[in-house]
C-alpha cells in the first residue's frame, strides 16, 4: 500500500522575494486558506495520511500551521466564535506531519532523496507544494488505482499549449488506455520544435522505492541541482513508468502571475464575495481602458 506522501517545500521562493524572506510561498493565502493546505487535503482525500514535509530552516511557519495553538483556540472559545474554532481545530488535526530538513537546496531530486530514511522501502507519493489541482476526480487517488493495477511508478501529466512546453518537463509515450500512457522518455523544458508532445508533468508523482537508487547516481545538472526528471529517465532503464493524463484545472501558484490568477479565480468561486469582487474587477478594467486606451 502507498501510505506516505512527500511534499518538498524547502525552496527559497526567489520569485517572491522579499516576501518569502519571512513567509514561505506555500503559506501564501488563497483568500483564507494557504496553498499548502490544498495539497495536504488532496493527499488525505486519497487516503494518504502520513505527510512528510521536506523543509528548510526558513519554513517554520508551515510547521506552526499544522500544530495545535491552544492559546488561539482558548481565545476563540471565550469569544464564542464557534465556527472559526471548529476550522482551526480541523486544520491542526488534519494530519500527523513528519518534518525532514533539506540542509542545502540542491534541487527537487535532492529534496525527494532526503526523505528516504522516513519513506523507507515503500512506494510513495510526491506532491509539489505550490500546485493546486481541482477536478471531478482526485488525481492522487487515480494514481493509486493505476499503481494497484501495474505496481509501477506513475507521473501525472496535462496538456499545455505547444508554445509553453519550454516551461515544463515533457513526456514522450504511447497511449495504452483512455488516460494512461506508457512513458518512453522525458525531456526537461525542451524547445517548442524539440518537444515530442505537449504532455507536461504537473507536479504529482507516485514512485516505487527504486527511485532512491537512481537519485543517488543522478549527476547534478544546471545550477548544481539534482533533477527529478533525470532520475526518472534512469528509472526507465530498469522498469516501466506510466503517465496519467488528468482532466482537471491546474493552478501554478509558484510565480507571481500564477498566484494572482489563482486568487482571482478562487475569489470568483466564493458565493460570499463573488458579486462584490466582480464589480471591483469590472471597475478596475474600465479605469484601465480609460487611462490607457487599450482593450
Amino acid at each position: 500500500m502507498v501510505r506516505k506522501a512527500v511534499l518538498p517545500v524547502a525552496g527559497w521562493g526567489t520569485r517572491f522575494l522579499p516576501a518569502t524572506k519571512a513567509m514561505p510561498k506555500e503559506m501564501f493565502p488563497i483568500i483564507d486558506k494557504p496553498v499548502i493546505q490544498f495539497i495536504v487535503e488532496e493527499c488525505l482525500h486519497a487516503g494518504v495520511e502520513n505527510i512528510i514535509f521536506v523543509t528548510g530552516r526558513h519554513k517554520r511557519p508551515i510547521e506552526h500551521y499544522f500544530d495545535i495553538n491552544t492559546d488561539l483556540e482558548k481565545h476563540l472559545e471565550q469569544m464564542g466564535k464557534e465556527e472559526l474554532l471548529k476550522n482551526i481545530r480541523e486544520i491542526s488535526r488534519l494530519t500527523n506531519p513528519i518534518y525532514v530538513r533539506q540542509k542545502e537546496q540542491l534541487g527537487l531530486g535532492h529534496a525527494v532523496l532526503v526523505s528516504e530514511p522516513v519513506v523507507g522501502n515503500e512506494p510513495f507519493i510526491v506532491a509539489l507544494g505550490d500546485v493546486i489541482i481541482e477536478g471531478e476526480k482526485n488525481v492522487i487517488k487515480r494514481m493509486l488505482e493505476i499503481y494497484e493495477r501495474f505496481g509501477k511508478s506513475v507521473v501525472a501529466v496535462f496538456e499545455v499549449d505547444r508554445k509553453d512546453v519550454s516551461k515544463y518537463g515533457i513526456v514522450d509515450g504511447k497511449l495504452i488506455e483512455e488516460d494512461i500512457y506508457l512513458i518512453d522518455d522525458l525531456i526537461e523544458k525542451p524547445k517548442e520544435e524539440e518537444a515530442p508532445s505537449n504532455l507536461a508533468i504537473v507536479g504529482r508523482y507516485l514512485f516505487t522505492p527504486k527511485i532512491f537508487e537512481k537519485l543517488k547516481i543522478t549527476p547534478p545538472g544546471k545550477g548544481g541541482e539534482i533533477q527529478l526528471t533525470d532520475a526518472i529517465r534512469l528509472l526507465l532503464e530498469e522498469e516501466v513508468v506510466y503517465a496519467l493524463k488528468i482532466d482537471a484545472k491546474v493552478y501554478d501558484t509558484g510565480t507571481p502571475l500564477g498566484y494572482l490568477t489563482t486568487l482571482v479565480e478562487f475569489a470568483l468561486k466564493r458565493s460570499d464575495i463573488r458579486d462584490e469582487f466582480l464589480k471591483f474587477l469590472e471597475g478596475v478594467v474600465s479605469r484601465y481602458i480609460q487611462q490607457t486606451g487599450k482593450v
